[in-house]
């Protein structure tokens, strides 16, 4: 084989694999997404990974020559578990299915902010608002590859990060739930105003993505639009263990 036929090769399967992640991010049913995120603030996605992709995604956990930086949930209070921060380059899968779903969740964000009458200054890309995060002092990755053992649980929070946020991000689970842990459902739970807190409880399917709000979202009020905070976490992990792949769209301080 000569070089220019290797290489070749080498391009189509770049071009394959980007063709691939596009693919399935596209076969969601966006409109009803989109109306269930409104709803609800979180929504199911199709099958983003294959049971094979996420095998190789979480044992890369063991890897940590591929993080910049590890985190103890129970030293700093956060829960019982831990997670990882990816270092550049990230895996193909965690740059190809961030840039496709920031575009298709971009519509989202501005419709929501335009309701709240914030400005949406997310550009079309998601390259263009990661070098606005960079010039703001955002210059650290934030995709997150967390590991969760039996007892394991995360308390309510938010990925914030700093001034510049995204107010959608995803989370996919990397393993087969009643097969490989039981427990950990995704937990949501959002401050209605003048309300009590509304709790959502979602056990993610293997390999499927959940969009959910980062911070806060729209909800109708009097006054017409309010914003409704947003918090979110797992619950405890019964047996097993968990792994789940953690997409932000906004970079860190």
């Amino acid at each position: 084989m000569n070089a220019i036929t290797a290489t070749s090769r080498t391009a189509g399967r770049n071009t394959a694999a980007r063709d691939r992640f596009a693919e399935r991010v596209a076969a969601a049913d966006w409109d009803a997404v989109t109306g269930e995120v409104g709803e609800y603030g979180c929504a199911l996605l199709p099958q983003l990974l294959t049971p094979a992709e996420c095998s190789d995604l979480a044992g890369l956990y063991d890897q940590p020559e591929l993080f910049r930086s590890t985190v103890s949930m129970r030293r700093h209070r956060f829960g019982e578990g831990e997670y990882r921060y990816f270092d550049r380059p990230f895996p193909e899968a965690v740059q190809r299915l961030r840039e496709e779903l920031y575009v298709r969740l971009l519509p989202i964000a501005r419709d929501w902010y335009g309701k709240l009458g914030r400005d949406a200054e997310w550009p079309d890309t998601l390259a263009e608002w990661l070098e606005i995060c960079h010039s703001a002092g955002q210059g650290r990755p934030s995709p997150i590859l967390l590991r969760y053992e039996a007892g394991g649980w995360n308390a309510l929070h938010r990925d914030i990060f700093g001034e510049k946020v995204f107010p959608l991000q995803v989370v996919v689970n990397l393993n087969a739930p009643a097969e490989d842990h039981t427990g950990g459902e995704f937990l949501l739970v959002e401050q209605r105003p003048r309300a009590q807190s509304r709790g959502t409880a979602v056990l993610i399917p293997q390999g499927h993505g959940l969009i959910f709000t980062t911070r806060d979202r729209p909800v109708p009020s009097a006054r017409g639009w309010s914003a409704a905070p947003v918090r979110h976490g797992v619950s405890t992990v019964r047996t097993g263990r968990r792994h789940t792949l953690g997409l932000v769209f906004h970079d860190a301080t």
